[in-house]
């Protein structure tokens, strides 16, 4: 197995750095069968729904895709709640990182923002402030969040609606995922930092 020599960043060597590149860009290439790996692990995620937290991301991207989503959002329907398992009480944040530098600026204030919209469906019930997405209206995205919330995302939980299986968005995924991140084709200088 290749390694670097150094025990300490600073004595690190630009042949050490190079491998740490060539390895690093290896691992880069990888990433759309660890987002593969982690969808699968939604099975066993969350407990108490009708449905796994997989099959609830396939049918959120379905829904997606048959109102005809772009790409971009039918992915980012399919990965919503990857947080769930690590980031339980801000998931939608880590989402939305995870995604961040594939997609539009859009996509990713929809991903990072819908555990806020999605209260409204279910505050009232909880005891929660449903109305806690109306800091943001006015927002330019208020309403492709509210949709993608109202149509996509609370509608998920029907385990009689028929959903496409993981292999058939399997490709999307791969097209999202081995993009150029941060391509200013498709991502604005201001997203980098942000």
């Amino acid at each position: 197995m290749e390694q670097v020599g150094f025990r300490r960043m600073d004595e690190g060597t630009a042949e050490d750095y190079a491998l740490l590149d060539k390895l690093e860009h290896r691992f880069v290439e990888s990433l759309p069968d660890r987002v593969m790996a982690a969808l699968q692990g939604l099975q066993n995620s969350l407990a108490g729904y009708q449905l796994d937290r997989l099959q609830h991301s396939l049918q959120s991207a379905t829904r997606a895709e048959v109102d005809g989503a772009d790409i971009e959002l039918i992915v980012a329907a399919l990965i919503h709640d990857l947080g769930d398992d690590l980031a339980p009480l801000n998931h939608s944040q880590l989402a939305a990182a995870i995604i961040r530098p594939y997609v539009r600026e859009e996509v990713t204030w929809i991903i990072e923002h819908h555990g806020v919209f999605q209260m409204y469906y279910y505050g009232d019930a909880a005891g929660l402030n449903k109305d806690e997405r109306e800091r943001y209206r006015g927002h330019k995205w208020f309403d492709s969040c509210e949709r993608f919330c109202r149509d996509w995302d609370q509608m998920a939980f029907d385990p009689d609606y028929v959903s496409q299986p993981l292999s058939h968005f399997e490709p999307m995924l791969r097209e999202v995922f081995t993009r150029t991140p941060f391509d200013p084709s498709i991502i604005t200088p201001d997203q980098k930092g942000g």
